[in-house]
């Protein structure tokens, strides 16, 4: 790593200052002053500053007297005119500013404008940027004071992975040229890192980038020593202990920041759910207790950098609101093992209690499993969930299980990491990949004691507004792909080596490649999507977590004589039978009786509260359907028990035979072949609408079951850590899924090289003509993409293979190896459901093609050509019939129509047919009244539910009841004498935002 240090020269910093700032950008003075407080903003490049610390250890050191506050307000994504965040309540840019009382900016921006390639354009959206914030008096005082930074350049990495960077590079220059220009121009401080890191990279001995486009450590490092001498002439005289000391304070403080900036569950804090229950007091009261954690640790950095030392005291932290329940029966948790004799399963089967929080309290709140290429059953424990508490020390982490003696019960556990929101993790590459929305985190154990010791943030982006709707069931695909899905109230801004970032609001399906560093939108799946799984052929079954809906995603190709275009479509599984489902598994393990074999699995969370089986049919074309098996597991003797909601407070009456806290949210076919599933084991297990700090939210229990076939042997676990990759390769011809996907997962971390030429050597040994060689095959061509590697002779062999399910997975490879385009880009306007932008473009600048088209402000130049199409409007037109009838269905938390036109005075018969498995009901309230009588709705609280959620208000002029699924009414009305837009909505907790349209009077 190389070090930049020098002493404090004793020459007037202020004289440095005026010097350095009149060379750079003309006669505009800049200088300093006792207190000031630096804003950094920008994208990725300044997003990423605060989370070594080095910039502002290097600035603080080199100031030690001055006790400068220095706050982080990079965004992944952002562009000087135009940052999109997903809530209207998030706040603009200038109120953040306004905030923390700027009156310095460094500003990092100009890589994701290059994209446009038009440097003209970017001098006019800098220009009126510099303007309007010079306009500002952040600090109630005077205009800030502006240092503009050019972006880095484009290291070359000189890998098949990665671009080479030169057509980055060259627009990448014309706009640190623009931005050049614009300071001279307006007079202010410009200092250009294109040129230097360019030059950098040149000198390093090992990469300064993870990508070419993000600093790594030490190329942090190098940056921030570079800016720190370039505007103080100096980065201080501290060296060794002290400066790594003031280093610590200084990322422990933006740890802080942090997490009070990028807040997660913010929908909850300042979106459509902030009106739920009290989140909006609660969670608002949380983010100034963090303001002032953070600020108490702004104390520590001040002495550090002087070279002493303080105790920070948080005793000046306000109290918490404390919240009650909403809960009203007696909560009462059952033992673990216990909790067996509750399940009723096949007789053919058994479970066994593998761990819990008496004997591990590390795995409380488990949400995801995995198993390791050694065979241990590894848990991301969200025991912080909903989301941190401030004050409170952070509990989230990946545990890892070990059964030390074989006997199907754990002895063991240990944590690798500290991981807030664990969300979702796969293994990769030696390491592990893990969602700590808004990051990407890859961690990784380097000195063989079993714990990580090295971090590196793969993307930033991720959209973390909803923790119940984040990035989750991470799984390593058979195409080298990291998939995962999320839902709805969040958006998603991912910056690559490749094109304009990833920005999306689209609920759906997601992939990333941490070979290569690239990102893709796949497929739409609405509105709370959770669970991925892949068969032996690699078709991909997704289900949404709120509709209990299952689907096949396949490649839908259409090929005419002027065009060769395939995309991403996902078709039904099966026909719905539960709600809501947490994640689903493919069981496909020869433990289990053969009429197991390759059962798709469902875990339900509530209503159900099991895991539910279903047969999977493989038809013609590649379709696959499903068949609904025996029920596999459920707890009690009532598979259908209800309700299958819990947003009012459930009665469990005193026959109830189940255990109500029962929640399975992963499952996995282990080494030894039975099926783990965990139990999230919560008496609250929804968001909406109880209060995010409902008293009755449990942090504490969570266990890990364990499925056995009776009178069967259980299987030998397969040797696949540190094997030679010869030996791995013969493990291809394993029958079991787990054995071969433990492989793949291994073979990543193998030099790539070795890897290809063994697999080339090795596949020469089968025969397409053999039943036994075809997957071991189609195993091999996978391992080609998943090293980035292509053999065009294999892909025609497996094109013509006899196995119906192995040359369509061989189309799928044709397709990512050919010229057709695999990338595609979710939808970004605020027309996607759950989306309330704040803004796209900022006041500042206005979109010229805005003027003829207003919803043109809410389009993304560039991001409409690759963005799927919205769902269709469905609007009737029914002025002109005697009486205006219509059905109307809910569906996947939206209405089928909306918005339906009549004539003022008619009589309308409007019949809402609950096809969903959710409850819901229809009002129709005055013109712009939705939102009112939504929140109304809300405060019923305990009393929602016996008033059908319908609140005591003169704007509702029409409601049904509270429909079940299955259920239809028929609302007989007259429309209003007086036109306009009456709006109709469901107001059953967490459906208003969604679930509204208009009736239209005329």
């Amino acid at each position: 790593m190389t070090s930049i240090r020098a002493k404090f020269t004793g020459i007037c910093v202020a004289t440095v200052l005026i010097a350095l700032f009149s060379s750079c950008a003309g006669s505009r003075k800049v200088v300093l002053e006792k207190g000031d407080h630096i804003a950094v903003i920008g994208n990725s490049l300044a997003e990423r500053f605060q989370h070594d610390g080095w910039m502002e250890t290097y600035i603080q050191a080199s100031r030690p007297e001055d006790d400068l506050t220095i706050r982080n307000l990079g965004y992944s994504g952002d562009q000087v005119h135009y940052r999109p965040r997903s809530h209207e309540g998030f706040g603009s840019a200038d109120s953040h500013l306004s905030r923390i009382k700027a009156n310095v900016i460094f500003s990092f921006f100009g890589y994701n404008e290059s994209f446009e390639d038009d440097p003209e354009l970017f001098k006019k959206q800098l220009a009126a940027w510099i303007d309007h914030t010079r306009s500002q008096k952040y600090d109630a005082n005077k205009a800030p004071r502006i240092v503009m930074f050019s972006p880095i350049a484009h290291e070359n990495l000189k890998s098949p992975n990665y671009p080479d960077g030169v057509e980055n590079n060259r627009r990448l220059l014309a706009y640190s040229q623009a931005m050049a220009e614009v300071a001279k121009v307006k007079k202010v401080a410009y200092v250009d890192l294109f040129t230097v890191s360019k030059d950098m990279y040149a000198k390093a001995s090992s990469p300064l980038t993870i990508n070419g486009i993000h600093l790594n450590e030490n190329g942090n490092r190098q940056i921030a020593g570079y800016i720190a001498k370039t505007l103080f002439g100096t980065t201080g005289s501290l060296q060794g202990a002290q400066l790594d000391s003031l280093r610590s304070a200084v990322m422990n403080k933006d740890w802080h920041w942090f997490k009070r900036y990028r807040t997660t569950s913010g929908n909850d804090v300042w979106g459509t759910r902030s009106s739920q229950d009290g989140n909006k007091a609660t969670l608002g009261r949380e983010l100034v207790m963090i303001d002032t954690l953070t600020a108490n640790r702004d104390r520590l950095i001040w002495a550090r950098a002087k070279g002493k030392d303080k105790k920070v005291d948080d005793s000046n932290m306000p109290d918490p609101i404390i919240v009650g329940t909403h809960i009203t029966r007696d909560v009462k948790y059952l033992d673990p093992v216990e909790a067996i004799s509750k399940m009723t399963v096949p007789k053919d089967l058994q479970v066994n209690l593998f761990a819990s929080e008496k004997e591990f309290p590390e795995i409380a709140k488990p949400v995801a499993m995995q198993v390791d290429a050694k065979g241990r059953i590894w848990v991301a424990s969200w025991a912080d969930y909903p989301k941190w508490e401030p004050g409170k020390k952070l509990n989230d982490r990946l545990v890892y299980l070990t059964d030390e003696d074989g006997d199907g019960k754990a002895d063991k556990a240990t944590t690798f990491a500290y991981v807030s929101n664990p969300t979702g993790f796969e293994f990769w590459n030696n390491g592990v990949i893990v969602i700590s929305a808004p990051d990407v985190l890859y961690l990784k154990d380097t000195d063989g004691d079993g714990v990580a010791d090295y971090q590196e943030r793969l993307f930033g982006g991720i959209g973390s507004d909803d923790t119940h709707h984040t990035a989750n069931n991470l799984i390593y695909g058979p195409d080298g792909n990291i998939y995962y899905q999320r839902g709805i109230f969040i958006l998603e801004n991912v910056e690559t080596p490749y094109r304009r970032s990833e920005e999306s609001g689209t609920p759906g399906l997601y992939r990333f490649n941490p070979r290569t560093s690239d990102f893709s939108y796949v497929v739409e799946n609405t509105p709370n999507s959770h669970g991925i799984s892949f068969d032996r052929w690699g078709n991909q079954f997704l289900t949404d977590g709120t509709t209990g809906k299952a689907f096949q995603v396949y490649v839908d190709r259409k090929v005419t004589s002027r065009s060769d275009v395939s995309v991403y479509a996902k078709r039904p599984l099966f026909e719905q039978t539960v709600r809501p489902v947490c994640a689903n598994t493919l069981l496909a393990s020869s433990h289990f009786p053969a009429d197991y074999w390759n059962s798709f699995m469902l875990l339900n969370v509530i209503g159900y509260q099991g895991i539910k089986r279903y047969y999977l049919d493989y038809k013609p074309e590649g379709v696959i359907s499903g068949r609904e098996a025996e029920n596999f597991l459920y707890t009690g003797n009532d598979p259908a028990f209800r309700p299958n909601s819990e947003a009012s407070p459930r009665v469990v009456t005193a026959d109830y035979k189940g255990d109500p806290n029962f929640r399975p949210s992963d499952a996995l076919t282990g080494p030894d072949g039975a099926l783990y599933f965990s139990d999230w084991h919560n008496a609250v297990i929804t968001h909406s609408p109880y209060n995010l700090r409902d008293a009755s939210r449990d942090q504490t229990h969570g266990r890990i079951y364990r499925v056995t076939a009776k009178n069967r042997p259980l299987l030998t676990p397969a040797k696949i850590a540190g094997e030679p990759i010869e030996r791995l390769l013969e493990l291809f011809k394993s029958n079991e899924d787990e054995v071969r996907h433990r492989v793949r997962v291994e073979l990543s971390g193998r030099e790539s090289g070795q890897v290809i030429a063994a697999a080339e050597k090795w596949v020469k040994g089968l025969d397409i003509n053999k039943k036994e060689d075809v997957l071991p095959m189609l195993e091999i061509l996978w391992l080609y993409q998943q090293h980035n590697r292509k053999n065009p002779e294999l892909l025609r062999l497996m094109l013509k293979a006899p196995e119906q399910q192995a040359r369509i997975a061989a189309q799928k490879v044709a397709w990512a190896w050919s010229d057709r385009n695999t990338h595609f880009v979710g939808g970004s306007d605020s027309k996607i459901v759950g989306m309330q932008f704040r803004t796209f473009y900022e006041s500042f600048w206005k979109n010229p093609e805005a003027a003829s088209d207003p919803a043109a402000q809410h389009a993304h130049a560039g991001h409409t050509a690759e963005q799927p199409a919205s769902a269709p409007q469905v609007i009737l037109d029914l002025t002109k019939d005697a009486v205006a009838k219509l059905t109307i269905e809910p569906a996947m938390l939206k209405f089928s129509v909306n918005q339906f036109d009549v004539k003022a005075g008619q009589p309308v018969e409007l019949t809402l047919n609950n096809s969903d498995l959710m409850l819901h009901n229809l009002l129709i309230v005055e013109p712009g009244a939705a939102d009112e009588v939504a929140a109304q709705a809300i405060d019923l609280g305990d009393k929602g539910q016996q008033k059908a959620w319908i609140p005591d208000s003169k704007k509702i002029l029409h409601a049904t009841k509270l429909l079940d699924s299955k259920q239809v009414e028929v609302l007989k009305f007259t429309a209003p004498s007086k036109p306009g837009d009456y709006q109709f909505i469901c107001t059953f907790p967490g459906h208003g935002p969604t679930m509204r349209g208009i009736m239209r009077v005329k």
